[in-house]
Formats: structure tokens, C-alpha cells, sequence
């Protein structure tokens, strides 16, 4: 097994499908375990009542969230392999506590529905991203500065609110995280090319940890808008 391991991290060709495997991997877990602590809040109102009541404590959710992130990107070079799987599931457990407060806004139906239109988009995107000759890295920034013009015009709409604005930047919010979906997609495979015949297995599983979290909340931005279209439809 370690033979095998070791001829797979120097075939560049060979690391990559299974980079992109881990990555998948990864991030299933990640969201299956964010899916199961939120239904877990949720179907305990006590649990639900205590989160939604103690703004406090909702807060430090919020800021231990921020907090995981930023120590995951930051830091992954200098962590160990377990610190790094600990910190992703860790993140993805906040995240289920926090959209646990979904199912007080919108019904089962539009939940499911959500869920399910998010994957189907996120894997289509994933598979052109994979297949394409095109270099989707010029785009990148341009997405990148959509999403902090998305979140802008999110607090500006905070103190408007319009309803016809909110339903605006839904829509653009499925489009950017759908291209950062394809973008961070062709990142993973830059970064494994990159590390050339170089790479050792502690490096190669915190590679898809990273990866894991970017395209996680790839995922997790697009189905919340998601959210807010459906939910706004069947109101």
C-alpha cells in the first residue's frame, strides 16, 4: 500500500483524480455532517429556542465560524494533517447549528428542493470546469470581486430593504458562486500540478482538506440563494 501510495503522489496525471476524489470526498462529509447536526437542532425546539433567543451566543457561533475559516487558509501549512481534518469537520458542525435556523424560515419542500437544484448545478459546473480547455483563472478575480460587491450591496439592501433588490442579488449570487464553483475547481488541479513529483502524503490529504472547504462553501453560499429564490416563489 505505501508503494502504491507512493507511485500515485509522483504521477502528476494519476495525483490529480485522486486529489479531485479526496476533494469530493471531503466535502461530502463535510456537508453530510453539517446536514445531520442541522435536522438534529431543528428537530429539538428547546435546542432551536436557545439558539434563536440568546443572541450572544449566536454571535460567537457566527465569529468561531470566521475564525475556523481564516485558521484553515492561514495556517494549513502548519498544521498537521489531523489539526486539518479537525478544524474543516469542526466548521462544518457550526455550519449545521447555524442553518438549523432554515427550517423556522422555510418549509421541508423548499429546502429539499434548494438541496437538490444546488447539487445538480454545482456538479454540472464541476464536470465542465474538469473537461474544459478553457483557463478559467482570468475570471477569477472578477468573481472574486463580485462576491464583496454582492455582500456590499447585501448590507446596503439591510438598511432599504427592498424586496425586488433581494431578489436581484439571489439571482447574481447563484451566478457568482457557480463560477467560483468551476474556478475553484481548476484551482485544485493548478495547485497539484504545481507540487510537480513533489508531495508527500501529510501535504497531499491537507490539499484536499482546503479543497474540500472551498468548494464546501461553493456549495453552501449557492444553495441559501437558492433558498431565498424557491422560498420567495412559493410565498
Amino acid at each position: 500500500m505505501a508503494e502504491y501510495n507512493s507511485s500515485i503522489l509522483q504521477n502528476v496525471q494519476a495525483r490529480e483524480r485522486t486529489i479531485l476524489k479526496n476533494v469530493y470526498l471531503w466535502m461530502t462529509a463535510g456537508l453530510g455532517l453539517t446536514a445531520l447536526i442541522s435536522y438534529f437542532v431543528a428537530s429539538n425546539p428547546a435546542l432551536l429556542q436557545a439558539l434563536v433567543g440568546n443572541m450572544m451566543g449566536f454571535f460567537l457561533l457566527v465569529i468561531g465560524e470566521f475564525a475556523l475559516v481564516f485558521y484553515l487558509t492561514a495556517r494549513l501549512d502548519r498544521m498537521s494533517q489531523a489539526s486539518a481534518i479537525g478544524a474543516f469537520l469542526a466548521y462544518s458542525a457550526l455550519n449545521g447549528i447555524m442553518l438549523s435556523t432554515i427550517f423556522i424560515v422555510y418549509t421541508g419542500a423548499v429546502i429539499y428542493k434548494s438541496f437538490l437544484t444546488a447539487a445538480l448545478m454545482f456538479a454540472g459546473m464541476s464536470l465542465y470546469a474538469m473537461t474544459t480547455k478553457r483557463d478559467l483563472n482570468r475570471i477569477g478575480s472578477y468573481l472574486v470581486m463580485g462576491m464583496w460587491g454582492l455582500i456590499g450591496t447585501m448590507v446596503l439592501n439591510m438598511f432599504l430593504g427592498s424586496s425586488g433588490l433581494d431578489y436581484l442579488i439571489s439571482f447574481a449570487g447563484v451566478a457568482i458562486f457557480l463560477g467560483l464553483t468551476a474556478w475553484d475547481t481548476q484551482k485544485i488541479v493548478r495547485w497539484n500540478q504545481s507540487y510537480g513529483t513533489g508531495i508527500d502524503e501529510e501535504t497531499f490529504t491537507k490539499l484536499s482538506i482546503i479543497g474540500a472547504l472551498s468548494l464546501y462553501l461553493d456549495f453552501i453560499n449557492m444553495f441559501l440563494f437558492l433558498l431565498r429564490i424557491f422560498g420567495r416563489s412559493n410565498r
